[in-house]
């Protein structure tokens, strides 16, 4: 790579690290640290993606977040393009990048959501792998916690968002958005070295879904104490 693509990266990391370094709601530096990471090692087994476009895109992923911003979808490739545009990166790659944040994001369990580039699908699986398996927990429990949201109410089911619409105004219960989105993702990666990481990421949540519901609703004690009363 150049060594103007590398500070242009090198550059855009701290830029994003002061923005994001206390952010709480699971969105923060580090999560976006390590979608750059993930992005970078793809875009390493794919000779024919864009080094460059492939890093800028997981760095600006997330900045001025729709969920962040009043459900602006232009937010951030907006933000991306004054940051880029002020470090004087060609017009091209401005495109890519925002490209990438556009359509990046899950909009939705009926909503398909098939990047037009392979430097955005490469972005897009390091992303969606950082939604799931035991950080993918944690963040989803952050996220809800940021939003005041309840752990878990039984007498609210999931719902399959049919627009992105429906899916931005969405409020339910954190353990609903396993089933909204979460456990779906794995099918809907784009690289075959993705999808052989999110299987254990996959199973880890199904495993913590079970341990969850049991501890729920008591099943773990009720089951405890009839072993101990057994002779």
């Amino acid at each position: 790579m150049p060594a103007a693509d590398s500070e242009l990266i090198e550059r855009t990391a701290d830029f994003i690290r002061q923005q994001f370094l206390h952010e709480g709601s699971g969105h923060d530096w580090e999560h976006i640290r390590r979608v750059w990471q993930v992005a970078r090692a793809l875009a390493r087994h794919t000779p024919q993606a864009n080094s460059l476009i492939t890093e800028l895109g997981a760095l600006l992923h997330d900045v001025a977040d729709w969920k962040f911003h009043g459900g602006d979808e232009e937010a951030g490739p907006h933000a991306a393009r004054q940051w880029l545009h002020s470090q004087q990166a060609p017009e091209a790659v401005i495109q890519a990048v925002e490209i990438i944040i556009r359509e990046i994001s899950f909009k939705g369990l009926g909503v398909p959501t098939p990047m037009s580039t392979l430097e955005g699908e490469l972005v897009q699986d390091a992303d969606r792998l950082d939604a799931i398996g035991a950080i993918g927990v944690a963040r989803a429990f952050a996220y809800g916690g940021h939003k005041n949201r309840p752990l878990h109410d039984p007498t609210i089911p999931p719902a399959a968002h049919d627009s992105f619409e429906s899916y931005k105004k969405n409020t339910s219960p954190t353990v609903n958005h396993f089933y909204e989105k979460l456990l779906h993702l794995q099918d809907r990666l784009n690289t075959p070295a993705a999808r052989r990481v999110a299987r254990q990421r996959h199973a880890f949540m199904e495993q913590f879904l079970t341990q969850f519901m049991r501890e729920w609703d008591g099943q773990d004690v009720e089951a405890s104490a009839e072993a101990e009363d057994k002779p």
